[in-house]
């Protein structure tokens, strides 16, 4: 088979569709029936033409699809590809290769080497710690925490690989009150039990505060694991890391930082204040899809003790071909064996960039957090509920006299979100619905800030103009 006509035909479809972006409506178009009514075709009994497969694709999908990669998505930290990345995840589709074992791409072990060095480096990290390149964020607080728990209960004596959890000590878990839900499922997925955690009361901006910290590992005994914050996903708040590790090494306690996206302020000397003492934890969790801006599928687990973190997560067959001692198996370091080459779009996006590009683009996000929350604190009856240290804006609207508040900002969302020209979520925040805004969008620029702010302007004063006629039981 002639595969150009296809891959040229494809090429110019993504193109057009990266090159709408700019001006395309933020949210989908289509409701789920008409996708349904789309997509939902019989299985034909003889396979089609491949070009017209895929032109049929692109035009029945593309009103189902979020521009999550355009300049005004601000709904959930997801930052879009970069363009090197992109062509470098392009070129991993075609080139296939299997990033498990050294044997079966050495390319791609190699480049993970380079990628993991490099990400230690930005990130101020023991140059001697591991990498494992995961799916995503969920995955690389999984693997941090799985590594954590081999080593708490080998220095117990326990091998749990070996033993399983029935009969073992039992490990002690200590979060904040804040804490992101992939801890949680990761707990709940290493047997360790998402409602047996400990919870350290937070402060108004949802960092750990270190004198609960304190008390509570006082009246912790044996195995211990201590999960801290870097970026509070509301906030985008630190917990105070370096307190929280003198407190909970001075007593033998594991320390696994979850920093999804407030990990990448260790790049810029600017916001890297933030993460004070972060070199000192044990295990650290990141995901590169939210600011280095690669596409999906790219995770970041990285563990102090290498042994540790091998210990944990490898897996040995006779039919394996083992790489020698100084080079590398990528499954040592992952909940995976056969996976994708999640390293050529990393080695693309950093080499593009450059440690100051990554810093560059950090800073820029936080600056334009910063600019959207003067522009909405500008109007009368819209509050910024936190302090803008990051990437995250949380807003809170005054409803008109008689109307219930946490009504009346879903409408404001669900109003922004129909509109088109951004699109935001809302979040439960101290007892009340908030609005979520996140930057992590290399695309992004200040005329897209203050075009969103107008719409989100626009939106709340429709919403407050609407709300007081008659027929709007569901506000009242």
């Amino acid at each position: 088979m002639n595969e150009q006509p296809l891959l040229s035909r494809t090429l110019d479809l993504a193109t057009e569709y990266l090159k709408s972006l700019p001006e395309r409506r933020v949210g989908a178009r289509d409701a789920v029936a008409t996708l349904r009514a789309r997509l939902g075709r019989p299985l034909p009994e003889q396979g089609l033409d491949p070009v017209q497969v895929i032109e049929d694709l692109a035009r029945d999908v593309d009103g189902g699809l979020v521009a999550s990669a355009g300049p005004r998505f601000f709904g959930f930290v997801i930052g879009g590809s970069l363009p090197a990345a992109l062509a470098a995840d392009w070129l991993a589709s075609a080139w296939d290769q299997n990033a498990s074992l050294y044997v079966a791409s050495p390319a791609a072990a190699v480049v993970e080497e380079v990628v993991a060095s490099w990400l230690l480096e930005l990130f101020g990290l023991p140059a001697t710690a591991s990498v494992g390149l995961v799916t995503g964020g969920q995955m690389a607080n999984f693997t941090g925490l799985a590594a954590a728990r081999h080593a708490v209960l080998r220095r117990a004596g326990w091998d749990v690989e070996q033993d399983g959890l029935i009969g073992a000590p039992p490990v002690r878990v200590i979060v904040g009150a804040e804490a992101h839900v992939s801890v949680f499922s990761a707990l709940r997925m290493l047997g360790l039990g998402a409602r047996r955690v400990a919870r350290v009361p937070a402060d108004a901006q949802g960092r750990m505060r270190a004198d609960e910290l304190r008390r509570v590992l006082q009246d912790s005994a044996g195995p211990t694991i201590v999960c801290a914050q870097a970026g509070n996903v509301n906030t985008g708040a630190f917990d105070p890391l370096d307190q929280i590790s003198e407190l909970a090494h001075a007593c033998g306690a594991w320390l696994h930082v979850d920093g999804a996206f407030g990990l990448w302020a260790a790049a810029s000397l600017e916001l890297q204040h933030h993460v004070h003492g972060l070199a000192k934890a044990d295990s650290w969790a990141a995901d590169a899809h939210k600011w280095l801006n690669v596409p999906y599928d790219s995770g970041l687990a990285i563990v102090a003790d290498r042994e540790v973190h091998r210990a944990a997560l490898t897996a040995r067959a006779s039919y394996l071909v083992q790489a020698s001692s100084s080079e590398r198996d990528g499954f040592d370091w992952v909940p995976e064996a056969s996976r994708r080459a999640r390293g050529f779009a990393l080695y693309a996006a950093l080499r593009s960039l450059g440690r100051h590009g990554v810093a560059g683009l950090v800073e820029r996000c936080a600056q334009l957090a910063r600019r959207m929350a003067r522009a909405l604190a500008a109007a009368p009856g819209v509050r910024i509920l936190n302090e803008v240290v990051l990437n995250q804006v949380l807003v809170g609207f005054d409803p008109p006299a008689g109307v219930e508040g946490d009504a009346f900002t879903r409408a404001v969302v669900a109003r922004v979100q129909q509109e088109g020209t951004c699109w935001l979520g809302g979040t439960r925040w101290q007892d009340q619905e908030a609005v979520r805004i996140s930057f992590s969008n290399w695309r992004t620029t200040e005329a897209d800030v203050d075009r969103s702010a107008a719409a989100i302007l626009a939106a709340f004063r429709a919403e407050t103009a609407g709300a007081s006629r008659p027929g709007r039981p569901e506000l009242a």
